[in-house]
Order: C-alpha cells, then sequence, then structure tokens
C-alpha cells in the first residue's frame, strides 16, 4: 500500500504544510506589490509551467557570474531533491548520478536516467548515458524530472536531465576564459556569440574548451578537449529550427578504487599491485542533432528532431595476464569499440481541439550500431598496458520504435487530468566473428507499454497539489549484457528488463515566500538490474527480483532581500530489497530488507550567495551527505560527510566590455571522505576517495562588437 504506516506523520506534515502554505499565499496576494514570474520549462511537452506541471520538475539556471570551473555537471546539479552526484575524481569513469536510486549500481557513466542536451539524447538507445559532452560554457539552463512522468521518456528513464545550451542573441561578441586550480587543473576556454536581427539569418554560439589536471590521486591525471556549436534560425511563419554540433576528447588515467584500510592510510595512492597495468580510458564523440518547431496555426503545432553521433572508446583494464589464459573464452584485458548512434523524434501537439485540452502524439525512433572488440592486455614479452592478441570481435546492433500519447484536460477550473502512455521496445542483436571459442551470435527483444496518469488540483494561484502513478522500464545496456558472471563468452542475454510502479504525491507553491516544493513517493520493481561482481575494472550484473523506494523530498528557494539569494533541499529515500536474493557459489544469500547499496538514505543542501548584476560576488554552500553502503551484505559502508564551500568575485561591467573574476575553495575544512563507491567490488576495493581541500580562481574577459 502506497501510504504505509512510516509515511502516515509525513502525510500529516504535508497536509498541514498546504494550510499553511495557503495562509501564506494569502498574505503575500494581499500584500505583494509586484506579479511573481512564471517559471517556464520544456521537460512535459503539455505543460510549460513550473508551478502546475503535476510532476517533480526542478529548473537550474547557468548563472552568469562564473563562481566555479565549469568542468563537471556536479558543479551545477548539487542539491536538487532527490538526485545524488557523486564527483569520484575519476574522469576515466565520470560522475557517478542517481535519482531516487535509479542508476546507482553504475560503475561508470549513467544509467537509469536518460540525459538530453538541446533536445538531443546524450543516452544511448541502450540507456548508456554520459555527461561528459555537456558544456557548461555555454550552458543556459537545466531541468531535471523524476518520478511517474520520467517514463514518458521510454526506456531507461528513471529520471531525466535535460540541458540547455544558449541561444546567440544581441551584438556579436567574443569571450576569452581561464581558470586553475589545485593539482595542476587548467581550462581556457572561448566563447563566439551573436544574435540575428532578419528572420532566416542564424544566431550562433562557439564555445570551445581545454581542461587538464594532474589528478588528486596518484594515476588519475586527465585532459579534455570540447567543442560545442549551435545555430538558431527562427523564421518568417514563426517556425524554429535549431543545430547543434558537438565534440569532445577525453584522455584519462584510472587510479580505481581503494580498501578501506588504504583509504585510511592515504587517499591520494593507487594500489601498489595495480601501477603495472597502466589503467586508463581514451575517448572520442562526434554528435550532431536538429530540432525543428513549426507552428501550422494558432492550435497545432509540429516537431521533428533528428541525430546522429560516433562513440569510440579504448579502454585498458587491470585483468593479469594469467586470468586471460586461463579460460579460453575471456574477452581480454583491452575494450575497443566504435559505435554510429542516430534517431528520430517526430511530435505533433493540438490545443483546445476539444474545450480545454491539449494532447501530444509522436513516435521515438533510434539504433545504435557498434563494432566490439576484445584484447589482452600485454604483449609476448608481458608488459601490460598495450594491446595485445585479439579474444574478441563481434556486431552489435540495437534498435527501437517507441509511439507515445499525452493528453490534458482541465475539467474544472482548478483541476486537471494528465495522463501519458508509450510503448517502449528495444531489439539486441549480436553477431560474433571471434569463432575459435565458439559462435557467441545471439538477440533478445524487451517491449513494454508505460502509463502515467496525475491528478491536479490549483488550490490558489499560487499553491498546486498532485498525485500521479507511473509505469517504468529499464532494460540492461550492452555493456551490463557484456559479461556473463559465470565467465564464459558470449553476452548475458539472460538478464531481464526491470519494469517499476510509482506512486508520487505532491505539492508545490510559488508566492512572496519562495519557490517551495515537497514530494513523498514509493516505487516498487521487479527484476531490478544489480552489480553481481566488480574487479579489475569489469563489472557483471544479474536480477533481484523486487525492490522497494520510497522517499521524501523537500526544496525552498528564494530572494531574500536585494541581490541576496538563497536555496535549500532535504532529501530522503528508503531503498531496499522487498525479496530475498538466492545464493550462489561466490555470494552469499541477500536478504529481504536489506539497504541497496550506493544509496545514501539522507541527504541535505543549503547555499547563501549575494548575486548582483555586477559588482562584489559571493556565496557559501552546504552540503551533507548520509553512508553508503557497498555490497549487497552491507557489510561495509562509506561514512556521512558534511563539507562546505565558499567563493567570491567581482563581476565588472562598462559599455561594450565585462570582466568577471572569481576565486573558489571546497571542502573548506578539508574533510578526508569517500565520494563514491564500487559496488560489490570483488576484491574489496569498495572506496573512490573524494578531493581534499581545494581551491579554484578564474578570469573571463568578454569584449561586444
Amino acid at each position: 500500500m502506497f501510504l504505509k504506516a512510516q509515511y502516515q506523520p509525513f502525510f500529516k506534515i504535508l497536509t498541514l504544510t498546504a494550510a499553511v502554505m495557503q495562509s501564506m499565499s494569502i498574505y503575500a496576494e494581499e500584500e505583494s506589490i509586484y506579479e511573481l514570474p512564471v517559471i517556464e520549462v520544456q521537460a512535459i511537452h503539455t505543460d510549460n509551467n513550473i508551478l502546475t506541471t503535476p510532476a517533480s520538475l526542478y529548473q537550474i539556471d547557468a548563472s552568469p557570474q562564473q563562481n566555479n570551473s565549469n568542468v563537471n555537471l556536479s558543479e551545477v546539479l548539487q542539491g536538487v531533491p532527490g538526485l545524488q552526484i557523486n564527483n569520484r575524481e575519476n574522469y576515466a569513469q565520470d560522475l557517478q548520478i542517481s535519482m531516487r536510486g535509479f542508476g546507482a549500481r553504475s560503475t561508470f557513466g549513467v544509467r537509469g536516467i536518460r540525459l538530453y542536451v538541446d533536445g538531443v539524447p546524450a543516452t544511448m538507445p541502450d540507456g548508456q548515458g554520459q555527461s561528459s559532452n555537456i558544456d557548461l560554457n555555454s550552458l543556459s539552463n537545466i531541468e531535471v524530472l523524476s518520478g511517474p512522468f520520467s517514463s514518458l521518456y521510454g526506456n531507461s528513464s528513471g529520471g531525466t536531465i535535460l540541458a540547455q545550451s544558449k541561444e546567440g542573441e544581441g551584438k556579436d561578441s567574443i569571450q576569452v576564459g581561464y581558470n586553475a586550480g589545485s593539482h595542476q587543473k587548467q581550462q581556457a576556454n572561448i566563447v563566439l556569440q551573436g544574435g540575428s536581427e532578419h528572420a532566416g539569418e542564424p544566431a550562433y554560439v562557439l564555445s570551445s574548451s581545454y581542461f587538464d589536471t594532474n589528478g588528486y590521486r596518484e594515476h588519475s591525471g586527465a585532459d579534455k578537449a570540447m567543442t560545442n556549436a549551435k545555430l538558431t534560425w527562427k523564421l518568417d511563419d514563426g517556425s524554429k529550427i535549431n543545430w547543434v554540433l558537438n565534440r569532445v576528447n577525453i584522455n584519462a588515467d584510472d587510479a580505481q578504487g581503494l580498501t578501506r584500510a588504504q583509504w585510511q592510510a592515504n587517499p591520494k595512492q593507487q594500489v601498489p599491485f595495480l601501477k603495472q597495468f597502466n589503467v586508463r580510458k581514451e575517448i572520442e564523440q562526434t554528435q550532431t542533432g536538429l530540432t525543428w518547431t513549426k507552428p501550422i496555426n494558432d492550435k497545432n503545432e509540429l516537431y521533428v528532431m533528428g541525430y546522429f553521433g560516433n562513440r569510440a572508446v579504448t579502454q585498458y583494464q587491470s585483468i593479469p595476464a594469467a586470468t586471460q589464459q586461463a579460460n579460453t573464452h575471456h574477452a581480454g584485458g583491452v575494450i575497443d569499440f566504435d559505435r554510429n548512434y542516430y534517431g528520430l523524434d517526430l511530435r505533433w501537439k493540438g490545443t483546445d481541439l476539444l474545450p480545454n485540452t491539449v494532447f501530444v502524439a509522436g513516435v521515438a525512433l533510434d539504433q545504435m550500431d557498434e563494432d566490439r572488440k576484445g584484447y589482452e592486455n600485454f604483449n609476448a614479452t608481458g608488459q601490460y598496458g598495450v594491446k595485445g592478441n585479439l579474444r574478441r570481435n563481434e556486431d552489435n546492433t540495437l534498435w527501437n520504435i517507441d509511439p507515445y500519447l499525452q493528453a490534458s484536460w482541465q475539467f474544472l477550473p482548478a483541476w486537471r487530468i494528465d495522463t501519458g502512455v508509450r510503448y517502449s521496445n528495444v531489439h539486441y542483436k549480436s553477431q560474433d566473428h571471434y569463432l575459435s571459442n565458439g559462435d557467441d551470435s545471439d538477440g533478445t527483444d524487451y517491449q513494454k507499454v508505460l502509463p502515467s496518469v496525475a491528478l491536479s488540483w490549483e488550490i490558489l494561484p499560487t499553491l498546486n497539489t498532485y498525485a500521479s502513478y507511473g509505469k517504468g522500464f529499464e532494460t540492461p545496456t550492452f555493456t551490463e549484457m557484456a559479461y556473463r558472471p559465470d565467465g564464459e563468452a558470449g553476452f548475458n542475454f539472460a538478464l531481464k528488463p526491470a519494469s517499476s510502479d510509482t506512486y508520487e504525491l505532491g505539492l508545490k507553491s510559488q508566492n512572496d515566500f519562495g519557490l517551495f516544493t515537497a514530494a513523498i513517493f514509493q516505487t516498487e520493481t521487479k527484476n531490478d538490474i544489480v552489480p553481481a561482481d566488480a574487479s579489475n575494472g569489469r563489472s557483471t550484473f544479474r536480477n533481484a527480483e523486487q525492490t522497494l523506494r520510497q522517499g521524501a523530498e523537500l526544496s525552498w528557494q528564494q530572494k531574500i532581500w536585494r541581490d541576496l539569494n538563497a536555496r535549500a533541499s532535504y532529501s530522503y529515500i528508503d531503498a531496499t530489497f522487498d525479496a530475498d536474493i538466492p545464493a550462489t557459489n561466490t555470494k552469499a544469500q541477500v536478504h529481504k530488507g536489506t539497504a541497496i547499496p550506493g544509496i545514501a538514505k539522507n541527504q541535505a543542501f543549503a547555499r547563501l550567495a549575494w548575486q548582483p548584476e555586477q559588482g562584489f560576488q559571493a556565496g557559501v554552500d552546504v552540503r551533507y551527505m548520509d553512508k553508503i553502503y557497498v555490497d549487497d551484505l552491507n557489510s561495509d559502508s562509506a561514512p556521512s560527510y558534511s563539507v562546505v564551500g565558499a567563493s567570491i568575485g567581482y563581476l565588472w561591467k562598462k559599455a561594450d566590455w565585462t570582466v568577471n573574476s572569481y576565486a573558489r575553495v571546497d571542502n573548506l575544512f578539508d574533510r578526508n571522505y569517500v565520494g563514491s563507491v564500487i559496488v560489490n567490488d570483488g576484491n574489496g576495493r569498495f572506496f573512490e576517495p573524494a578531493d581534499g581541500r581545494n581551491l579554484n580562481a578564474g578570469l573571463s574577459v568578454t569584449k561586444a562588437f
């Protein structure tokens, strides 16, 4: 039952909060002397108002005052309720991002959450995503959608993150920036932009940057080159075209994890045994996409999105030669793949075709073609960290065609119902070309109907509440199926897709006292995909019969006085296995009620910032993270921690010149804590230490012409 006994007290608090917020809203309406701004969003296609959207939806605007290095998405998204984003100080494995527990199993990249940049997927069709191609130097805003309505985005949408880059506007301008900090971190960037005065002429933004670092830990250096371009046409007929191009090149060493004893002795170290392997990753990705919005008349609108990308990865792992030689089915210690991916999204939107209704109908088509090879990570002389003999060679394909429908009906002045349904289907096929150990060609299909529904009530123009339900669907990625737990060759097509049912109650208010949101939720998942084992940089996965996630989220933001802004949030999630997981030859039984590893039960965040349009800037923030269990048996955990960050800066403007300077310190009190954990690591090296006290400072100069 959704509102179980432990939720009844919180529901009473939520009801009391609604009454208090209602009285505050009435008072604010009487005293207010200005109209509150409408916060527009794009995540739910039938609504563009954050207050009336019946879902947990948060928008983070990019600050015009730079106060961080603009390298990692974690710099922007801290404090979003329900979002756990861990910087593992490891550029070979990307950030560790989970939302209400979805994605916490990922040892690298982003899974269980869908990412979009300017409407173009940054998540592969199989559900594997990465945040490394989001250019923070040209970022406009980010929307974070969680809960039942995230299933509108189909497979692997336990949550959705939509980043939007800036569009060119005003005079042509050039911005040149440089920042540097601890561990010889440095980034140089340049941004060119300009608006358009005539229909048919594009506005443009061109951003390019180069970042490198020696790394906080031994063998954790990295360099990253990125270019992001965006052209925008606004035509006479009211249509709008965006064309985007993104390229990123990353070379990163991988320090891997530490045991608890190693972390406590020296968090900066790499395990001595691992140094011989020269573990590292090389990534090249190029992606382009086009979106076209065309109003047919005042009631009908068409939307078309098409994209194409290529991603090539070579990863050197720390697998000993003896392990590879002992098993003729072993795929080697070097992963090498080249992947093309492409797709379309065609959508129609109709407004007031029936009284007080909005309809959306569309279809999404995606395909991925991958050439995957595996090599030994040693040569004939026994030297590690090189590409040796071929051990795996296959062509993998995946495709889906997902039709979807949405409808929104304002059936009473203060009451509205929103519904949606999507048929998600994913088709996998692998063609084996390395036949000396047998033919492991195989394939499988997954499909699910994903309904969602929400009932919302506008208590006041400044106070809304809603109740919603949605069914989610998550297939294993090619990476998660790439290796079988028994060590045999071929894909682990025995992995089943996860299916979830999510219920949510929410409350939102926007008035002179600020923007306030509250939500409680429950998610029941069958066949949840969980790590089976992780060893030497390689992970295998299995299904848990049933899991349960229950939680609550609160957020508040407000301009307190003049240019003094405040933000605060709190997240609670109780994530457990809701059925026993039987023991295997190498794994003990996991009992019902055991906590799912990788998920913090409590998170809190608060920020206070002085941010005038120009002049002196300052800010301070504090973040709390609860302990995180490292494995299914809850045998150990990364301890809870609180860290503080602070920044100062000065923004100077005169005529066509703008100079922005800042300095920032993170982990102000030099707390020794674990940034993330490697769930179920077979060697007990679960812990990836976070950086100690670290400094960063930067300067940018902008000239308009």
